[in-house]
């Protein structure tokens, strides 16, 4: 009796062992990279936790997972595995890092879709966007953020200066003024780490986990559709609810930066310079970060009591 239990177990787990091993040999190069940018880059460090999260989240499912019905589509689950090896050829053969990670994402959407169809895709959305998100995405694109956010972190800058009777140049990301009681101007170059773009693409995962994980209860059942599942969806209050917190995230990122780099710009004509370096900037960019991440949390408790509200009085008419 135990050997047919054991047998049954093997046969079960087999299966998935062997996809996870082949699916591991072949992007083992792209998983090691990935691995790599996310430990050195700055920018993407919240990528190391995605894969924790992404597997919290699977695990606080687990029940609604291996209750859905499998309604596997062979085709279109099979296109977009070959899609998927594809990309990972053609961004390998051009040394193309986001089209080998962004087809990592395409064959996991696609093994769903093979396995299980569109129906549990829909609970993996959340999942495969995490992973989206801690994808660097190309230098090329990246720099054409940064920049204006960089131009727009100084002028933010200058005006608050201005604001306090301080003499000031700008030119482009540099700040040109006088610190009190020096004989010659000094420089503030609002570099690309101070553009933003850090705080930017952390908020929005953030955004994504909490809007994720404070879904309301009495919308859960839309989330995994059905026939008319995406139409019930846009209907209900708790899809919209994320996608504002995920866009308000955009905002309030730049907005807090650009506070940040205000306030640097004021305090070094007080107290020079250092105050840009060392310590100062880096307490004030996680002191920012908080308080950005209380001014999401506070556009979704605002967007809960508003639909309290709302759906109180519309209660009260009915009754």
């Amino acid at each position: 009796m135990e050997n047919e239990k054991s047998n049954s177990v093997f046969r079960h787990l087999w299966q998935p062992l062997a996809i996870a091993a082949a699916l591991a040999f072949t992007y083992a190069t792209v998983l090691a990279k990935l691995g790599h940018a996310w430990w050195d880059d700055p920018n993407y460090s919240h990528g190391l936790l995605i894969p924790f999260v992404i597997g919290f989240i699977l695990w606080v499912e687990r029940k609604r997972l291996m209750s859905e019905p499998a309604r596997p589509s062979f085709l279109w689950g099979g296109a977009s595995v070959i899609l998927a090896l594809l990309a990972l050829w053609a961004g390998t053969a051009g040394a193309e890092l986001y089209m080998q990670r962004m087809s990592l994402v395409l064959m996991l959407a696609g093994m769903v879709v093979y396995f299980w169809g569109f129906r549990l895709l829909r609970f993996m959305f959340v999942p495969l966007a995490l992973l989206v998100l801690a994808v660097p995405i190309p230098a090329i694109l990246f720099y054409k953020i940064a920049f204006p956010l960089q131009l727009f972190a100084s002028r933010c800058a200058v005006w608050a200066m201005r604001g306090f009777d301080i003499p000031v140049l700008r030119q482009g990301n540099v700040i040109e003024f006088l610190p009190l009681g020096a004989s010659e101007t000094k420089k503030l170059e609002v570099v690309e780490a101070c553009s933003g773009i850090r705080s930017l693409m952390t908020l929005v995962t953030l955004a994504a986990v909490y809007a994720y994980f404070t879904y309301p209860k009495d919308d859960t059942a839309d989330r995994g559709g059905g026939a008319s599942g995406l139409i019930r969806m846009l209907k209900h209050f708790g899809f919209w609810r994320s996608g504002i917190l995920v866009v308000s995230a955009v905002p309030i990122a730049i907005i807090t930066n650009a506070l940040r780099v205000s306030g640097t710009g004021v305090l070094a004509r007080y107290y020079g310079t250092q105050v840009a370096d060392g310590f100062f900037h880096t307490f004030s960019g996680w002191v920012i970060y908080i308080a950005a991440s209380l001014l999401l949390f506070t556009v979704g408790w605002l967007l809960d009591r508003v639909h309290s509200f709302g759906r109180g009085n519309h209660e009260g008419a009915e009754g």
